[in-house]
């Protein structure tokens, strides 16, 4: 059984409701279609409810049980705005925060935030900014989480490993770094995968200098001592990382060094470029960027993604409540 089987055969167990921002998307509606008929999610689509069924019938996608709303005609939506000044603390306005909420991504965040609905995908259209920032200003980071980073689950074949932060924190901290390499590795369990975390750099266990060199290495030595538990080694470069023969040489007696199957980059340059080339040049297949940190799970798609890759990050979402 894949992990997205396993995923949809605990999801109609128990289904959870998602909200789709970009209501009248045919890659969403497609996707939503699915969802309907495996009776896998309940499914909240935002748009315009005549415009929304139109899209719907001129693609063939069965939406029967799908909730539409048009956050322009929404009936709590007074409730909604005083929710939203009172959570923004005085940074937005009421007429700011009607404002907001006329657009899908933070109506659709304000549905998660009041339990109207238990996770949210968006992105199809709006930039990762844009799906980012409503859930940072209104659900928030989880308790003892200070950030918000994000990874990837790349899969080829049987083989699947983790790879962040490629999409959220362009130079993060030490500390942000400590937080994502933890929460990467939480992430890789939830796939089945038995996280053996390298944080990479240019740099094996000192031969190289640098700000960037002691920011991992730091971290790794934080992210040891805290949790105890985890596999977790660094400063290594990508070769000591999954290369035995070279892990070996460099950090003799690693659980870490050689057979790494989850990477932490020093920067979003490094993580972007790095998991592109394993998807276009190593054939695998990447599903991200997951948000990790927040209190509710809100997941960003690529502009560029297809009818499958929504489908699949609607059970991703659902499966990180």
């Amino acid at each position: 059984m894949s992990i997205f089987e396993d995923f949809e055969k605990k999801l109609q167990a128990e289904p959870k409701s998602i909200v789709f921002t970009e209501g009248t998307d045919a890659r969403i509606l497609s996707a939503a279609s699915r969802l309907l008929a495996g009776k896998t999610l309940k499914v909240i689509l935002l748009g315009e409810v005549e415009a929304v069924k139109k899209a719907a019938a001129e693609g063939s996608f069965d939406i029967t049980g799908a909730e539409i709303i048009d956050p322009t005609n929404y009936e709590g939506f007074d409730e909604m705005v005083a929710k939203m000044v009172e959570l923004r603390k005085g940074k937005m306005t009421d007429e700011q925060c009607r404002a907001a909420l006329s657009k899908g991504n933070y109506f659709g965040t304000m549905l998660v935030k009041m339990g109207k609905a238990d996770c949210l995908l968006g992105g199809a259209t709006y930039s990762t900014a844009d799906t980012v920032r409503p859930a940072l200003q209104l659900i928030k980071c989880k308790p003892g989480i200070k950030s918000v980073s994000s990874c990837f689950i790349l899969m080829r074949g049987d083989e699947s490993i983790a790879m962040g932060d490629c999409a959220i924190n362009i130079d993060p901290s030490e500390d942000e770094i400590v937080e994502s390499t933890v929460e990467t590795a939480h992430t890789a369990e939830i796939f089945g995968i038995d996280p053996r975390v390298a944080l990479l750099s240019y740099s094996t266990k000192g031969s190289g200098k640098g700000e960037t060199v002691d920011k991992m290495r730091n971290a790794t030595l934080r992210v040891q001592e805290a949790h105890p538990e985890l596999k977790v080694d660094g400063e290594l470069q990508f070769d000591a990382a999954v290369a035995p023969e070279v892990g070996q040489l460099k950090a003799p007696g690693s659980k870490v060094a050689g057979y790494a199957n989850t990477f932490i980059f020093p920067n979003i340059n490094a993580g972007n470029i790095g998991y592109k080339i394993a998807q276009r040049l190593g054939g695998f297949e990447a599903y991200g960027p997951i948000l990790q940190g927040l209190n509710a799970p809100i997941n960003d798609l690529s502009r560029g993604c297809n009818a499958e890759e929504v489908y699949k990050m609607a059970l991703i979402t659902a499966a990180l409540i």
